[in-house]
């Protein structure tokens, strides 16, 4: 039986992952990569964040796997940067940021007339 120990918390985002803590999550999933479930032999690998930090995750030992570096770069970063560009996207939508694209259709609110109930155009 073995001692449970506390879970490792990064001070801040940009904590380095402890040797100790990198070789509990490698036992922790068995030495699998968590991308490809390949076995993690002689070939580089990274503890990686299942839920990147950009994307709202957190810097701690629950919130990190094992996954050869190939799996990484090719598969997992690209798609991290996806969704954060998407959220990124979105949320300047929602707050009135973003500017749109072409001129403002006539009559809303963006244009420079406001369209009057008996049908004329006045300047706003």
């Amino acid at each position: 039986m073995s001692r449970e120990l506390p879970e490792w918390i990064g001070k801040d985002d940009d904590d380095p992952v402890p040797p100790r803590v990198r070789l509990r999550v490698f036992d922790r999933f068995e030495g699998l990569c968590c991308m490809c479930d390949g076995k993690i032999v002689a070939k580089r690998w990274v503890c990686d964040h299942r839920i990147a930090i950009i994307n709202g995750g957190e810097n701690r030992e629950r919130n990190l796997w094992p996954i050869h570096e190939a799996c990484d770069w090719k598969v997992k970063t690209p798609a991290d940067v996806a969704e954060k560009s998407k959220n990124a996207r979105v949320r300047s939508k929602h707050l009135g940021i973003r500017k749109r694209k072409g001129p403002p259709m006539p009559g809303s609110r963006d244009s420079k007339f406001k369209r009057k109930i008996g049908g004329g155009f006045q300047r706003r």
